[in-house]
């Protein structure tokens, strides 16, 4: 029996017991931070429950404690294609009896996904509320009857392999996998969550049902939910549905391997076609559970995080790399925590890991400061509040903290940062950052030759590539045959949001469910057509130099201000107007503002920042032509648009020139005739204090005058150049494909609603036809999707997205020709309508349930002409819309002689692979 005393101690702990009853078949474990967690008494089903009704939205997450971790040599990469095969079905949903999982929750709007990673695998649907039951039938189900057929792993595997491709065209992302296998030995951290390609290719489906009978059970499983549900009648459910399905008749097998100690430094070196090289180093550090991950976790937001980190400092701010940033990986066992730089141009691999070495052994011998750690803590802070927004997030960071050991990692996880000192930050680093635990990697990269199309991706201004091999991928992107669901209660978006003009800004405010959480978004008239004369990098540059310093606070002061808060504020420029981003806490919201309205009245543009800016921006410059997808994407918008369009793509050699000749004078000028409260728009959700949001742009936007209407531009008839256009790059082992056209349709057009459901059908998602029948069908490809890019302004194009493999490249278009003849031809079907709309109208309910969501709706809407009452209005015209009238729409816009066909990889003039000599 539990004495007083001992429930006082446990409710000090943070622990509570509920006062009602617990149901029959559950036994109630604990309850921390609103998370309640039970046990399924009949298989030892783990379950964590969290109520919020401030969307109706739910989240349901099953995360098996199974990952890379547990596989072994000939089975690399087993954990990740048997989460493939998940999603081929059960004898109760299956494609062939029109159950296919992908439709039945796709087609109610559901974000639907799972991921694989080192320690676990998750499947989760984040879906209207009222579909709970469809999900917890379907995850429940495919739990243990999953159908495991030699046909769908032929399929799949090639599927596999095609993303296996897709990461090795990256070289930063091969450099990562071969640091890890250098740096892990005898663990099965050695190879990387997707496995060796000739695992892939060869692992039978004997040994993946074995897997499969070995791991997937309900006692070695978690279940979430969160969001809007009844705790009651979800458990029932819970016990409907999983209550019959008996614990695992073996034991679940435990990893014994652990690493034998390194005794020595160890280095890899990465050659391959490529344009600027990269260092990173890597260190041996404890599993998730130990004390010092917290500190580790504080020396990695010293490192990187912001323009006060150390590594921006001595790195970036310097013009020694074009980006620099840490990856520690939190891991059920020892792991790694790794710096990586890119090189900027001119830069050796020496002099770059010199300092980064130098900067480590600062921390080792002089430690860091007070105010260091605590700006760290109270940017960490301020992430776990962010973490909050909405029912996904929560449960993806308690998937995590399942996958270390103990789902209360989550929510002690700041309180245990807030105790961090400096001297246990240089502790850390003296105890860890060691030369004889470290594995250094350089790529080397090797300038092509060949090739005669110039790469000028679009978006060449893009960050760091994505660490593919250690970063847990997304597989099923699919949008949610729809169940009779419960009746809903109508209600207005209306209600909760503002509108006004504040100074000539137009300022619109929504206040959602997240607490003390505030997202803004916004724009003004200042993008890249605006660029005066022949030169069409000056707006570019200028919306870059805002964050490097004003009259009042250099950049290292503004910067610090910021993270000292916890808060960002981010500059982009896209084709037409500068776009502007954040988050902050609600009580932090008027200084952010302030902040704002510094960095766009009062820019310093400084010369010395601004030739910073442009060494950094050629260094991006040169990274993206080893990017295949850019390449095509920059090719396809030269072919379709005439060199007087708006999307039009200039040569990147064009745009390395125009960045050499930028003066300050150019920004000066463009800044004092673009910039102004005339076209600006600013939306803020969340946790929103209307009150003080009003006082806040009354007195930071105060007398600030100037600015430019949205520009009207006159649409021009397209520009076609048909048939196939190659982009030629040499070691690449995927191809990107765009096929597409220019179809002179705007958001606001009468006509795009109903080429949007058009579109829906062909595909979006796995519910779409091209993932169903060329990657889900005949594995020709692991994406392959279609897509409209509307204007606001003038005409925008359609295309089909893919990559596939260049042996396979002939087959994988002449499947998609097929079917894009096909949807032209022969229109959608009515069901395929019908699914379409109940699809994009769950998508957008879902999307509301965060305040990003929330904000960049509202954003996109206003830029676009319609009034926030289209919030409400949005999806009442998608249930308006007709068969017939969606159908006519197709060949109204779209023109399967008139396409263009673009293939960037290492594929010859006429689409054959290259040799192994020539790549």
């Amino acid at each position: 029996m539990l004495t007083r005393m001992t429930l006082l101690l446990m409710l000090f702990m943070g622990f509570s017991f509920l006062a009602a009853q617990t149901p029959d078949g559950f036994t109630k474990v604990k309850a921390q931070d609103g998370i309640e967690e039970y046990r399924m008494d009949s298989n030892n089903l783990s379950i964590l429950l969290m109520e919020d009704h401030s969307a109706p939205v739910v989240t349901f997450m099953v995360t098996f404690r199974v990952g890379s971790r547990n596989e072994v040599t000939g089975t690399t990469g087993a954990t990740h294609i048997l989460e493939h095969l998940m999603f081929k079905g059960t004898e109760k949903y299956n494609k062939a009896n029109g159950g296919h999982i992908d439709n039945q929750l796709g087609n109610i709007g559901a974000m639907l996904n799972a991921t694989t990673w080192t320690d676990r695998t998750n499947y989760y649907e984040s879906i209207p509320s009222n579909y709970l039951e469809l999900a917890i039938d379907i995850e429940s189900d495919r739990m243990r009857n999953l159908l495991l057929r030699e046909e769908d792993r032929d399929a799949e595997m090639t599927v596999v392999r095609n993303e296996f491709e897709r990461g090795e065209n990256s070289p930063v992302s091969a450099l990562e996998k071969e640091i890890w296998a250098t740096a892990f030995q005898a663990h099965p951290y050695h190879h990387s969550t997707i496995g060796w390609r000739s695992d892939i290719e060869n692992v039978p489906i004997e040994k993946l049902r074995e897997f499969y009978n070995t791991f997937y059970w309900p006692n070695n499983a978690t279940v979430t939910v969160i969001g809007d549900f009844e705790k009651n009648n979800t458990l029932q459910l819970l016990k409907k549905y999983y209550g019959a399905i008996p614990a695992s008749p073996h034991k679940i097998p435990e990893l014994y391997t652990t690493e034998p100690e390194q005794e020595g430094p160890r280095r890899v070196i990465l050659k391959r076609p490529g344009q600027l090289g990269v260092v990173g180093i890597g260190w041996k550090i404890p599993e998730a559970l130990n004390k010092d991950t917290y500190t580790l976790s504080v020396l990695s937001n010293v490192l990187e995080n912001g323009k006060t980190s150390r590594l921006y400092k001595a790195l970036v701010d310097q013009n020694k790399a074009v980006n620099a940033f840490t990856d520690h990986s939190i891991f059920k066992d020892p792991s790694l925590f790794l710096t990586y730089a890119y090189l900027a141009p001119g830069v050796t691999h020496e002099e770059v890991e010199k300092i980064l070495l130098d900067e480590i052994e600062k921390i080792k011998t002089e430690g860091v400061t007070d105010a260091e750690v605590n700006r760290a803590i109270n940017q960490i802070t301020a992430s776990t509040a962010f973490g909050r927004d909405g029912s996904f997030s929560i449960a993806s960071q308690l998937n995590e903290a399942i996958a270390h050991g103990d789902w209360t990692f989550y929510t002690t996880y700041l309180d245990n940062i807030k105790k961090v000192t400096a001297a246990e930050v240089q502790d850390a680093a003296k105890k860890y950052f060691v030369e004889e635990k470290s594995t250094t990697g350089y790529y080397i990269p090797i300038v092509p030759g060949g090739g005669e199309e110039k790469p000028a991706p679009s978006s060449w201004q893009a960050g760091q590539d994505a660490l593919y091999y250690r970063t847990p991928g997304i597989d099923y992107i699919a949008e949610p045959a729809v169940t009779p669901a419960a009746p809903e209660q109508e209600s207005s978006i209306m209600d909760i949001t503002k509108r006004q003009k504040i100074n000539g800004i137009d300022v619109i405010t929504a206040k959602t469910g997240v607490k003390d959480v505030v997202t803004f978004t916004g724009s003004l008239t200042a993008g890249d057509i605006l660029s005066d004369g022949d030169n069409k990098m000056v707006a570019d540059l200028t919306g870059r130099m805002l964050d490097k310093g004003t009259t009042k606070n250099d950049k290292f002061a503004l910067a610090e201000k910021l993270e000292n808060m916890g808060a960002s504020i981010n500059f982009s420029v896209g084709k037409f107007n500068l776009g502007f981003s954040g988050r902050c806490l609600k009580q932090d919201l008027p200084a952010v503002i302030d902040l704002l309205a510094e960095q766009l009245r009062m820019p310093a543009f400084s010369e010395e920042e601004l030739e910073k800016l442009k060494k950094q921006t050629e260094g991006n410059l040169k990274r993206q032509m080893d990017n295949t997808g850019a390449r095509a994407d920059e090719a396809l918008n030269r072919l379709i648009f005439s060199k007087d369009h708006p999307n039009y793509e200039e040569e990147i050699s064009k745009l390395l020139e125009d960045v050499k000749t930028v003066t300050i004078d150019d920004i000066k000028k463009f800044h004092s005739k673009y910039y102004g409260p005339k076209s600006m728009i600013f939306v803020a959700a969340g946790d929103v204090d209307n009150g003080a949001i009003s006082k806040a742009f009354e007195k930071a936007f105060s007398g600030w005058t100037g600015g430019v209407e949205p520009q009207g531009y006159k649409r021009q008839v397209p520009q076609t150049k048909s048939g196939m256009h190659v982009v030629t790059m040499e070691g690449k082992t995927s191809t990107d494909v765009l096929i597409g056209q220019a179809t002179g349709l705007k958001r606001a057009d009468d006509d795009y609603l109903p080429f949007y459901i058009a579109n829906t059908v062909l595909g979006s998602g796995f519910a779409g036809r091209l993932m169903s029948i060329i990657r889900d069908d005949e594995g020709l490809t692991y994406g392959i999707y279609s897509t409209h890019n509307e204007d606001e302004y003038c005409d925008g194009r359609w295309y089909i997205g893919a990559t596939f493999a260049p042996d396979l490249l002939d087959k994988g278009l002449s499947s998609t020709m097929r079917e894009f003849k096909r949807w032209v031809n022969d229109g959608v079907t009515e069901q395929e309508f019908k699914d379409a709309v109940t699809r994009r109208v769950g998508q957008y309910k879902v999307r509301l349930a965060t305040s990003r969501g929330m904000a960049s709706t509202i954003l996109d809407f206003i830029q676009n002409g319609f009034d926030i009452s289209y919030l409400d209005q949005y999806p009442k015209d998608l249930n308006k819309l007709t068969h017939s009238q969606v159908n006519n729409i197709i060949k109204k816009y779209i023109d399967p002689d008139a396409v263009v066909t673009v293939v960037a990889g290492s594929v010859d003039e006429n689409g054959k692979p290259l040799s192994s000599k020539d790549n």
